[in-house]
């Protein structure tokens, strides 16, 4: 092997430290540049997104905070609105109440008067009705006929015995 034969041993050294200075000087003043400015770009990139991403997110912050702001008004005037409605129907309905008991108040002693009337006059022919009865039964059974004054006064007797 030509590489270990310590004859040309001095000759690959010189030509080796050759051509690293050669590749050192490019790397040195073009390839290391490049890199920077690419890395420098990129870092100049990041840092710009990563600016506009917390300017964006400072500003969602603060159109969330509207909106929640918003939203609570929102459901705040609902809420008085529900309430005022709620209250305006009771009230309502509390009138449509007492109207109708009024109305139904009415309508029972009405009723109750037109009860009463009709109880008075089927006791009235009730009334007359067992005087007519009374002066019949003792006609048939006794034979004599009994005097209309004489039959109410006992059917009157009678009633006020019983009720």
């Amino acid at each position: 092997m030509p590489q270990l034969d310590f004859s040309t041993f001095p000759s690959q050294v010189f030509w080796l430290a050759v051509v690293f200075a050669i590749l050192y000087l490019l790397m040195a003043r073009v390839g290391l540049p490049t890199i920077g400015k690419i890395l420098a770009d990129r870092r100049a990139r990041i840092e710009g997104d990563l600016g506009r991403a917390q300017q964006m997110k400072s500003e969602a912050e603060a159109v969330m905070g509207a909106y929640q702001r918003t939203l609570a008004d929102a459901r705040a005037q609902a809420q008085a609105t529900l309430k005022e409605t709620m209250e305006r129907f009771g009230a309502e309905a509390a009138q449509r109440q007492r109207e109708a008991v009024e109305r139904l108040a009415k309508e029972v002693g009405a009723a109750e008067h037109r009860i009463a009337a009709a109880k008075a006059a089927a006791l009235g022919d009730l009334r007359g009705m067992a005087v007519d009865l009374a002066r019949a039964a003792t006609e048939r059974l006794t034979g004599l006929a009994v005097e209309d004054t004489r039959a109410r006064a006992v059917v009157d007797r009678v009633l006020k015995e019983r009720g």
